[in-house]
């Protein structure tokens, strides 16, 4: 293990809350949607929001070939890529125990360039990963599309893991009191899908997005 990897993976705060799983990493990274990816540029730091996928052992990235941003990371720069996960917001018997229940992560590396058949069956990685079974319902990119499209992977090997679970702890003093103490869980659901305006009538809901409909779409 090298000196970048012992750094990234010994907290020194709360350490009781770091993980060193891989699978709880994966399961992580495989339940969020969006990544928030610092990097630092000529022009200072940036920290911006993108859709990503785990694909196996890497994250992949995708975006327009006209964006500089993109082309920054494509680049070569050392980033640092993050996901969190907010559960509950813990409700203690004082503002300073208050708090939340989470789990996070942060993958460090550099990117590199995804391109023709790599990059294609990574973008359908991504597809899958959003509505799984989705490829299989729709047509392929053009090549077109594909020229337009800039594919970046990120390893999976320099990563840190956190989370807080439980409920608030509250000193004795506290807990005398008369004030509640708790959490409450917090949760994110599909809605049932909505129809584009101009779809075509007779067009059923697909089983991809029938998946992921609450309540069910028949």
């Amino acid at each position: 293990m090298d000196e970048a990897t012992t750094r990234t993976l010994t907290p020194t705060r709360l350490p009781d809350r770091a993980g060193a799983d891989r699978a709880t990493l994966d399961a992580l990274l495989d339940e969020v949607l969006v990544a928030h990816v610092g990097f630092t540029s000529a022009e200072g730091p940036l920290v911006l929001p993108i859709g990503f996928a785990r694909d196996g052992d890497r994250l992949v990235l995708h975006g327009s070939t006209g964006s500089r941003w993109l082309r920054v990371l494509a680049s070569g720069v050392e980033v640092c890529a993050t996901v969190t996960a907010l559960d509950a917001i813990k409700v203690a018997r004082s503002a300073f125990e208050s708090g939340m229940r989470y789990r996070s992560a942060c993958v460090f590396g550099r990117c590199t360039v995804l391109t023709g058949v790599e990059a294609e069956r990574a973008l359908e990685a991504f597809t899958d990963r959003v509505l799984p079974g989705r490829t299989t319902e729709i047509r392929r990119s053009t090549p077109r599309e594909l020229a337009a499209t800039l594919v970046l992977a990120l390893p999976i090997t320099q990563w840190s893991y956190k989370s807080s679970d439980g409920f608030p702890e509250d000193p004795a003093e506290d807990r005398a009191g008369d004030a509640w103490a708790g959490a409450v869980p917090l949760r994110t659901a599909y809605d049932r899908p909505v129809p584009s305006p101009d779809l075509r009538e007779g067009i059923a809901v697909p089983a991809s997005v029938r998946a992921l409909a609450v309540p069910p779409t028949r």
